[in-house]
């Protein structure tokens, strides 16, 4: 607290003005500083209030990401799992086919050896039954066919 000296009729009016524009000026600068702080405190309130909707509209946006991520592996794996089905469905196809082409294989080789056996033993016969005729005609005596002509 400022003591002012005493004149006559109070104090000092000269004390009294230097200390009132002292005041005056301390206040007027805490005013400014006050008005200063109060418009950063809005700049920062708005500043605030964008990042925040800033941090909404990106929680948002990660939200759908991961939403959009977890479909994508899921029709992934769907997709993956119907592939490999199919893929399981062709190769017992192609399986089967080619255990049945190889069965008719089989068959026809089968087939073939009995028809080769068959014609061995024909074709046996056949040589059997020329050796006999041969072994007939070395019996034949053909002096006497020479002489009745």
């Amino acid at each position: 607290m400022e003591k002012f000296n005493t004149v006559f009729r109070g104090y000092d009016k000269n004390e009294v003005h230097k200390c009132l524009d002292e005041i005056i000026k301390s206040y007027e600068g805490l005013l400014n500083k006050s008005k200063k702080t109060e418009a950063d405190n809005k700049l920062l309130l708005e500043k605030l209030s964008y990042y925040e909707k800033k941090e909404e509209t990106l929680n948002r946006a990660l939200f759908v990401a991961e939403n959009a991520s977890d479909e994508i592996k899921s029709s992934a794996r769907r997709e993956c799992e119907s592939m490999i089905n199919e893929a399981r469905r062709n190769a017992s196809r192609i399986i089967n086919d080619a255990l049945i082409k190889a069965e008719k294989a089989q068959d026809q080789a089968d087939q073939l050896k009995r028809n080769t056996n068959i014609l061995k033993r024909r074709i046996r016969q056949i040589i059997e039954t020329q050796l006999e005729v041969i072994n007939e005609l070395d019996k034949v005596d053909f002096r006497d066919v020479d002489n009745k002509y």
